[in-house]
């Protein structure tokens, strides 16, 4: 076997030599920038400041995640139906809160919504005057924040089973999914029913496959670049109250 000639094998150790003395400089990638946006949760019992961040988009929808909350202090918003000057003042702790967690200049970026649901609503049906007395002061501090204020609104029923069905498909990854490489595909899922039981009902939210089939009363949501016709069956007389009285009712037997 013939050897390398001495002065092919000189210039290959200084060439390796140069290269381990050159200073060298990483490839400048363009960091993703974050964004935010916080929803309150105005529920029956308590009021809760949520923040979710975001990197990337599919098909022009966010891929989320949350990254803290707040939990105001006090009951819930139904309950300052005779002290509504009182219920705004109960975010300022949260809000300021939300103002020290998101970076100053993307405070006027950042999308910012109230949604109200059951306790709310059913005020809205007996006293809708209280119910407007309430959200009237909400909208105020709401406003008074640095953040991009998107409203305040009282959730109808399907509305919010929808948010919810939205919201545990999504946990389950059934609406995309990361593959090998790291890039967002359509998960192939096929997406999951919800039941939501309640005190004296229950509610079981799916998908219609046929578009022709969705029900009027149906909410359509466009996400991740597909279309999904969903709807709420409600099934009274099902929720836990009467659970516990059937419950009861065996034991006693």
């Amino acid at each position: 076997r013939e050897l390398l000639p001495p002065w092919l094998v000189i210039i290959a150790g200084l060439t390796g030599i140069v290269l381990l003395c050159v200073s060298t400089k990483d490839v400048p990638v363009t960091p993703l920038r974050t964004k935010y946006g916080i929803v309150l949760d105005a529920g029956p019992s308590r009021i809760i400041l949520f923040i979710y961040q975001w990197t990337t988009k599919a098909n022009n929808t966010g891929v989320i995640r949350e990254c803290s909350s707040c939990l105001v202090q006090g009951p819930g918003v139904s309950n300052y139906s005779y002290s509504p000057h009182k219920v705004g003042k109960s975010l300022e702790k949260c809000l300021n809160w939300a103002q020290d967690e998101i970076p100053a200049e993307q405070h006027s970026q950042t999308p910012l919504y109230l949604g109200a649901t059951a306790s709310m609503r059913q005020l809205n049906l007996t006293h809708p005057i209280f119910s407007d007395g309430l959200l009237a002061p909400l909208t105020v501090a709401l406003k008074s924040s640095p953040f991009d204020f998107q409203g305040t609104k009282i959730l109808s029923s399907p509305d919010k089973e929808a948010f919810n069905w939205v919201a545990v498909n999504y946990v389950l990854e059934n609406f995309f999914k990361y593959d090998w490489r790291g890039q967002l595909v359509p998960s192939g899922k096929g997406m999951a029913g919800v039941l939501s039981v309640g005190r004296s009902a229950a509610q079981l939210t799916s998908k219609v496959e046929e578009e022709n089939q969705a029900p009027k009363e149906g909410v359509r949501l466009q996400l991740y670049g597909q279309t999904h016709n969903v709807y709420t069956r409600h099934c009274p007389c099902h929720g836990t109250d009467q659970l516990h009285s059937r419950l009861l009712s065996l034991l006693i037997q």
